[in-house]
């Protein structure tokens, strides 16, 4: 079987999730006046950054100009803040290698613009691994829609069904079942009931030292 794996970015190859927030919520606080908790960002921290400004400040609040621009700056600040801790979650460095050994094909599928993307890619240096990446900038629709999935899955030539998700989100959960596929949950930023119900999760798994992970680059 022509098998491929799709992973997620932020919580998922990286454990970032909480400097993302940070930045959200000082952005959000210090420069666009929002009275909101950590916890309330959290809550509504997914999908391109322009959505995640539409249901925090309502639609019609920034021009896309502004959005564009805010976005930017929420990013630099996530970067700056991140920077000196950014190193892959445990034991992905010899996941992806024996992965890669096995010739299975293997892309980016996440709602990080190529800016935040590359920043990841370049700074871990795994564009051996990562060949393919599809971004917000390239779908229409965030997750749960399955576009960033099944665009993923064509670029690396593999059937959705023969994909693989790695995933930390119940968005990105749903988006794989949406797309034909299914998943593995790293429990990174999310926990194992807020994923009660859905379908198609193969494992949690707390990192990819998780010995189960052998079975699937055999």
């Amino acid at each position: 079987m022509n098998k491929g794996f799709i992973f997620d970015l932020n919580g998922t190859i990286i454990d970032d999730m909480q400097f993302h927030t940070e930045a959200w919520h000082q952005i959000m606080t210090e420069k666009l006046g929002a009275s909101i908790s950590m916890d309330e960002v959290k809550q509504e921290m997914y999908g391109k950054n322009q959505e995640v400004l539409v249901r925090v400040f309502g639609e019609g609040k920034f021009s896309d100009e502004e959005m564009e621009k805010i976005s930017h700056q929420k990013e630099e600040i996530y970067q700056d803040s991140f920077r000196p801790h950014l190193k892959l979650i445990h034991g992905l460095d010899v996941f992806l290698e024996k992965a890669y050994q096995k010739n299975i094909p293997m892309a980016i599928g996440s709602a990080a613009i190529m800016f935040n993307i590359d920043f990841i890619l370049d700074g871990l240096d795994l564009h051996k691994y990562f060949p393919h990446a599809v971004s917000a900038d390239d779908v229409k629709k965030s997750k749960p829609d399955p576009e960033t999935f099944t665009m993923a899955a064509e670029r690396i030539g593999v059937k959705p069904e023969n994909c693989i998700v790695f995933e930390d989100n119940p968005n990105g959960v749903k988006a794989a079942w949406n797309a034909g596929m299914k998943s593995v949950v790293i429990t990174t930023m999310h926990t194992i009931e807020e994923f009660e119900g859905l379908p198609g999760i193969l494992k949690f798994i707390e990192d990819y030292t998780d010995p189960w992970l052998e079975e699937l680059v055999k």
